[in-house]
């Protein structure tokens, strides 16, 4: 079986562990439930999570005491409680104890990254020009950029996640990011080797996804839509992110939205919702208009557009919610009013009337919350 081919054939697995599993299984995923269930719920002795998790004390104790030793969990004092008997002695996550990397190579002229806590808090922000660099030379910057936040850490770093621009396979190989000047870039590989430490790499808008999943108001199945120098969008279903046989679920940019033609694409299309919606072409639109009636309607346009290629997707996934990022002064008004409503037009109001539409709120940094979500998964097994 070739690699792309058993990646196709594993399964996914949700983000969030709720019960228990096979004793085949049991110990990584009683681990993860343990981690989630102080994660989310906070201070808890080991018989509250013995309740909450539905695992034995004796198995809880023994997790709780490899956790301690592993330095991922903390015994935080005893509960004030008037009961007779001996206090239980709180547990709780490390969440001083280390520190994740999160990286942004999504924007225009510019890398982002940060150092971040286990609650997905900024400690310390460093950014780095490209200044127009492709191919190699990104490579070399975007290292170096890990390895200056590496250095920058207060605590052990768990790991370093990274959303990129275009598609990125499970082995964190850039298949392609055309605005990069990447193919087949082995750029998980690469920073693993140059730091020593875990590296994810993802795709930008199952980056941001996954933040709004950890550490945003998403709820139940949602696809988040990144607008930016492009148009992509990552989805979670079931708790589940979806990447899709070619790792291209989500990629909307370059599909074509109605039969009147329009802007020739770089990718050698006319009429590409990217053509409508990027923001290089929102602001060239919007600086051409003579006045606020043609600035509305460039807005409309686009939202237009966008709701033509909702249409289809949330009619065949029947969605909770659409969660779009990217600059608010553009974005929130005209345009997703207008995507709304030509969506609503196109679809079954008794399915899809009450989905919600939304302006995300975790603003320039959900990218790189989005990696440190992914490291908090694939480490800790957290969300």
């Amino acid at each position: 079986m070739s690699a792309p081919e058993a990646q196709r054939s594993a399964p996914l697995r949700a983000l969030r562990p709720s019960a228990k599993v096979l004793p085949e299984h049991a110990r990584a995923h009683n681990r993860s439930l343990v981690l989630q269930t102080l994660y989310r719920g906070g201070l808890q002795s080991r018989a509250d999570l013995a309740r909450e998790t539905g695992l034995t004390r004796v198995t809880v104790s023994d997790l709780v005491a490899e956790l301690i030793a592993d330095g991922l969990v903390v015994e935080t004092g005893q509960r004030d409680e008037a009961r007779p008997g001996k206090p239980a002695i709180l547990l709780d996550i490390n969440r001083a104890g280390h520190r994740i990397i999160g990286i942004d190579l999504s924007d225009t002229g510019v890398f982002r990254g940060s150092v971040l806590d286990l609650d997905g808090g900024i400690v310390t922000r460093i950014e780095v020009a490209t200044d127009g660099a492709a191919g190699a030379e990104v490579t070399r910057i975007a290292t170096e950029l890990a390895r200056e936040l590496v250095a920058a850490a207060d605590q052990p770093v768990l790991g370093i996640g990274i959303g990129s621009p275009g598609i990125v396979d499970l082995t964190g190989t850039v298949l392609s990011a055309p605005n990069l000047g990447w193919v087949d870039e082995p750029l998980q590989a690469t920073i693993a080797t140059a730091t020593g430490l875990p590296v994810i790499v993802a795709n930008d808008a199952n980056a941001a996804a996954l933040a709004e999943h950890s550490f945003g108001d998403a709820l139940g199945d949602f696809m988040l839509i990144r607008v930016g120098r492009g148009v992509g969008a990552g989805l979670i279903l079931g708790g589940t992110p979806v990447f899709g046989s070619r790792f291209a679920a989500g990629e909307l940019g370059h599909v074509v939205v109605g039969t009147d033609g329009g802007d020739l694409c770089v990718c050698g299309k006319h009429g590409c919702l990217e053509t409508w919606l990027s923001v290089p072409r929102l602001r060239a639109g919007l600086a051409e208009a003579p006045d606020a009636a043609a600035r509305d309607a460039v807005l409309r346009r686009a939202g237009e557009r966008l709701g033509i290629a909702l249409a289809p997707v949330v009619g065949a996934l029947n969605l909770d919610e659409v969660v779009i990022s990217g600059p608010v002064e553009l974005l929130e008004g005209p345009l997703t009013e207008a995507a709304i409503e030509t969506f609503r037009a196109r679809t079954m109001a008794e399915f899809h009337g009450d989905l919600t539409v939304r302006m995300s709120e975790l603003g320039q940094d959900i990218v790189m919350r989005g990696a440190a979500a992914m490291v908090l998964s694939s480490r800790l097994g957290v969300s």
